[in-house]
């Protein structure tokens, strides 16, 4: 073979290698491109501060750069598991709504371990004094709030795959504390200072004493049936209190392991047995024309899933670890203040026909009935809703 022949056989050998090669580098580069941009560093810098007076905010301000455009065409709004963002510019929601909202339903913040809901808003961020206003600002998202009565400190979360971050923590006129976290890691508890706390206990047994009590009346519908149920069939007033003391005493056990973490079970499985605790009593009300002593065994084994269903609405609210056997038993004292206004309200109602030969046709019955068919259909709703 001619030499120039052995020549072109071996550069097109060498220029089909180099091209191979030049694939397989522009493949390695690109994935290397693609995680580091998934674990981009200065995403978002946070910085919470908490105020004399007892609230706080979390500001949150994402770097434009490492956003990712949006796919398709998003909504001037932008509306988190905590409500929408007020005060967010139409043009900033459209570009970066995907990011805020995804930001915001993956982070998690908490006082003494306790989540707590905060308002979402939307700042504007301002230059420093000499400094040029940017090209593009930086969003800034402020997550604020009052922060919990008795509560030494506050940590803070979020699951977004956002990288490295800073957060700096600060308590008014001091200087700020910093961390740098991953996405998923919780950050280290940062104590409260004494002036930013609000700790009168005053304020806390009043606080838990209208929520028990709100959560009876007017927000307690499932309980207020049960409640009206016992009063039904319960002409006399000593068996209809004794079925309350026991309803009472039934609840504050269970809610009190519960909130201890002594026991405990699902939502899913506690709602739908509360709602069908309602429809046995009305039910029972229909079939029975005289209360059986066997009522009261069975009325404390539903407040034993009445306590777990305050529970699980104490532990949404949260309880602070300083005060919690205040805040306990407060919110314990309410929803009996709430229950007895219930009875109240029901003897005011129709208390003085209780002893008419008609009662029981005229409005037992039919309000069994009535308090039967709302259980059932709470019961169908909860099991497979």
């Amino acid at each position: 073979m001619p030499v120039y022949a052995m020549r072109r056989s071996d550069d097109k050998a060498n220029g089909a290698m180099r091209g191979r090669y030049a694939r397989v580098a522009a493949l390695v580069a690109l994935l290397v491109a693609r995680a580091a941009g998934a674990h981009e560093l200065g995403t978002i810098q946070v910085r919470a501060t908490f105020e004399a007076g007892g609230t706080y905010r979390v500001d949150v301000t994402v770097e434009p750069t490492h956003v990712p455009p949006p796919i398709g065409t998003l909504a001037p709004t932008v509306v988190t598991r905590w409500g929408p963002v007020e005060g967010l510019d139409p043009a900033v929601a459209r570009r970066f709504g995907h990011f805020l909202r995804a930001l915001v339903d993956g982070s998690t913040i908490a006082f003494d371990d306790w989540p707590v809901t905060p308002r979402v808003s939307s700042v504007v961020p301002q230059p420093a004094p000499g400094e040029p206003p940017q090209a593009e600002a930086k969003p800034v998202l402020r997550l604020s709030g009052d922060i919990p009565p008795g509560a030494a400190a506050m940590t803070w979360k979020t699951d977004l795959a956002v990288g490295t971050y800073p957060l700096a923590l600060a308590n008014e006129e001091q200087e700020p504390v910093y961390q740098w976290l991953e996405p998923g890691q919780r950050s280290e508890p940062f104590a409260l200072a004494a002036t930013v706390v609000p700790a009168a206990r005053t304020r806390i047994v009043w606080q838990y004493l209208v929520l028990g009590f709100t959560h009876i009346l007017p927000k307690g519908l499932d309980h207020i049936l049960f409640v009206l149920g016992l009063f039904l069939l319960a002409v006399r007033l000593r068996p209809l209190l004794t079925q309350v003391t026991a309803f009472t005493v039934a609840h504050t056990i269970t809610l009190a392991l519960t909130m201890y973490g002594v026991v405990g079970l699902s939502p899913r499985v506690v709602e739908p047995l509360i709602a069908l605790s309602i429809v046995y009593v009305a039910v029972e009300n229909v079939l029975q024309p005289e209360l059986r002593p066997s009522r009261v065994a069975l009325v404390f084994a539903f407040g034993l899933l009445h306590g777990m269903g305050f529970a699980g609405v104490l532990s949404e609210l949260g309880l602070p670890r300083r005060s919690f056997l205040e805040a306990l038993v407060s919110f314990n004292v309410g929803v009996e203040a709430g229950q007895l206004t219930v009875i109240a309200l029901a003897a005011l109602a129709v208390g003085r026909f209780r002893d008419r030969p008609w009662y029981r046709r005229r409005v037992v019955v039919p309000a069994s009935c009535a308090i039967a068919a709302v259980g059932a259909y709470w019961s169908v709703r909860r099991i497979f809703g």
